[in-house]
């Protein structure tokens, strides 16, 4: 993202909270707010007992917010956030056996080891607080504060998926002694899980800057999406071993056509582009999420700059988009979007977090 799209989106943290209807008359599909007042609430999760766990982006906090009581509390506060610009408390994932095996997963731009790192924590949850926090990745920031990834996610195989950004380095992305600029696969524990294509925690490479990825019901596919640097934003297919062709070769802003997909061995294309940037963050598979029959199967994806949220259609193989179409106006970012336990599709932006319902 640019400076002054980042200016706007922090800009964005003081705007008053407001139920936001569909600025088209014709959409059915709108949000309704679920839990206000909130501190950038830029990813969650869903826990048992009709829980959301959220992080907060500058503060550090790992809270839980009880939808039936509306009583929220801290759960831990990571020390040393940095929440500059695109840094700050990015992600969290419970473990898949939670509460019987009772992990909870952040990832988090801190201040370790004498330098900012982008890390992956892990906390034990004891009768209800965060403690033995344990680090499981760590890997330099860049020196701005921007590109930090940060999307953590447990796939149905039980492996931990997150998204590092290139540090606005990218040099990184095409780099494989580097964990910046890649997808990453990790075993619960941190180790290097078997059938990795690198015989490391890579996954794929050759990506920029991401704010969203989500597995595919239906076939189990990753899809992610990813920010382009003026130009070009993407929605990716991503498959194991395989380079998205983000590098120093790039020529957005340079001289046509613009290109941000051509660097290293056998790059994949894009399933969709933004030739005009959205900054487009979260996406989440419909999969019983009761906004009508056209939006079975389809992904949802949001955007920071605008608030638009997109619904695309998957063609009948789902390895690709057929169709897209913005149904919902935010009127302000959208960042994280979630599914939870009954399907319904939830997003934040930086006040709240809401679900989208038919109107």
């Amino acid at each position: 993202m640019t400076k002054r799209t980042l200016a706007v989106l922090l800009a964005l943290t003081l705007v008053p909270l407001v139920f936001a209807p569909s600025a088209s008359a014709g959409r059915s599909i709108e949000a309704r707010l679920v839990a206000g007042g909130l501190d950038q609430p830029v990813a969650f999760t869903f826990g048992p007992g009709n829980t959301i766990w959220y992080v907060e982006k500058e503060s550090g906090q790992i809270r839980i917010f009880d939808r039936d009581t509306r009583r929220d509390r801290l759960f831990a506060t990571v020390p040393g956030v940095n929440g500059d610009g695109e840094r700050g408390m990015l992600g969290i994932a419970l473990h898949p056996d939670y509460p019987d095996k009772a992990l909870v997963y952040v990832y988090a731009t801190r201040n370790a080891g004498g330098g900012l790192r982008n890390q992956i924590l892990r906390y034990r949850d004891r009768d209800g607080s965060g403690v033995n926090r344990h680090t499981l990745l760590s890997t330099p920031a860049g020196g701005g504060p921007y590109h930090n990834g940060g999307r953590i996610l447990f796939g149905s195989d039980g492996m931990l998926y997150a998204i590092v950004g290139d540090a606005h380095d990218s040099s990184n992305s095409q780099d494989m002694s580097e964990n910046r600029g890649k997808i990453l696969r990790i075993e619960p524990d941190g180790d290097v899980p078997a059938g990795n294509p690198f015989d490391d925690r890579v996954w794929a490479f050759g990506i920029r800057n991401s704010f969203g990825f989500a597995f595919d019901p239906q076939t189990d596919d990753l899809w992610e999406t990813e920010n382009g640097p003026g130009c070009n934003d993407e929605v990716n297919r991503i498959l194991s071993g395989r380079n998205y062709g983000w590098g120093p070769s790039e020529t957005c802003g340079g001289s046509a056509p613009e290109n941000t997909n051509q660097d290293g061995p056998n790059p994949v294309l894009p399933e969709v582009l933004y030739e005009n940037t959205i900054g487009i963050t979260g996406i989440a598979f419909c999969d019983g999420c009761h906004l009508g029959r056209r939006s079975e199967g389809a992904a949802f994806s949001g955007a920071i700059n605008n608030g638009d949220v997109t619904r695309m259609i998957l063609n009948d193989d789902r390895d690709g988009i057929s169709a897209r179409r913005v149904v919902y106006d935010h009127g302000r970012g959208t960042i994280s979007f979630e599914v939870a336990p009954n399907g319904t599709i939830f997003f934040s932006d930086f006040g709240g977090i809401y679900r989208l319902v038919l109107d």
